[in-house]
C-alpha cells in the first residue's frame, strides 16, 4: 500500500470550480486568501502607485494582486504588489502564467495573514531567490524592508510614517513613507 500524494498542483487547482475565492498553494497546500480590508487596500494602491512611478522612470513592470506567482508547480502565491525590473519583464507574459519569481514582492499586513506573511511566504519567496521583501503594516504605519542575504532574509530598513525609504536594490527607488499611509 502507498501513501497517496495529497499535495495540490497549480495545474489542478486551475480546474477547481471557481468559488469566487483566491488561493496560495505552499508546498501543495492550498490557503484561501482572505478578502482585504479598505484600508488595506489603500495602502496597496499607494504602494502599486509609488512602485509603478519608479517602473516609469527606471523601466519595468509593476503588478498588484489577484496576479499568480507560479514559483513551482506546488508552490503559488498572490503578493500585494511584485515589481521586475526592466531587463526581467520579458519573463512576464501578457497572456500567460507568470512562472518567474519578481525582484521585489510586498505584502500588506492584515489580521488574519500576518504570520503567514511573515512566516510560511516570506521562507518561501527567499526561497525562490526573490532579492527584496516588504512588510507593511497598515495599523502601525510601519514598513519593513527585507534584503535576501545568505540564509534568508535579512531586514534592511524598518521605517515609521515621516520617514524616507529607499530601495537596498532597485536604484532610484525611494519615497516618503507618509505616501504609504496617505488617505
Amino acid at each position: 500500500m502507498h501513501a497517496a500524494d495529497r499535495r495540490v498542483t497549480y495545474a489542478e487547482m486551475l480546474e477547481w470550480p471557481d468559488d469566487g475565492r483566491q488561493y496560495e498553494l505552499y508546498d501543495g497546500e492550498a490557503i484561501v486568501v482572505p478578502s482585504p480590508f479598505p484600508r488595506h487596500q489603500r495602502v496597496a494602491f499607494n504602494i502599486a502607485q509609488l512602485v509603478g512611478r519608479h517602473a516609469e522612470a527606471a523601466g519595468g513592470r509593476v503588478f498588484h494582486a489577484p496576479l499568480d506567482i507560479v514559483l513551482s508547480e506546488y508552490d503559488v502565491v498572490q503578493p500585494d504588489v511584485v515589481f521586475f525590473r526592466d531587463d526581467r519583464r520579458h519573463l512576464v507574459k501578457d497572456w500567460e502564467v507568470t512562472r518567474a519569481a519578481p525582484d521585489l514582492a510586498v505584502e500588506v499586513l492584515s489580521p488574519g495573514t500576518e504570520s503567514r506573511d511573515r512566516g510560511r511566504k516570506m521562507a518561501l519567496l527567499a526561497r525562490f531567490g526573490v532579492p527584496e521583501y516588504w512588510i507593511v503594516d497598515p495599523a502601525g504605519e510601519t514598513l519593513e524592508i527585507y534584503v535576501l542575504g545568505g540564509a534568508g532574509y535579512e531586514l534592511r530598513i524598518a521605517a515609521r510614517r515621516g520617514d524616507e525609504v529607499a530601495s537596498p536594490t532597485l536604484a532610484g527607488l525611494s519615497f516618503p513613507t507618509a505616501r504609504v499611509f496617505a488617505d
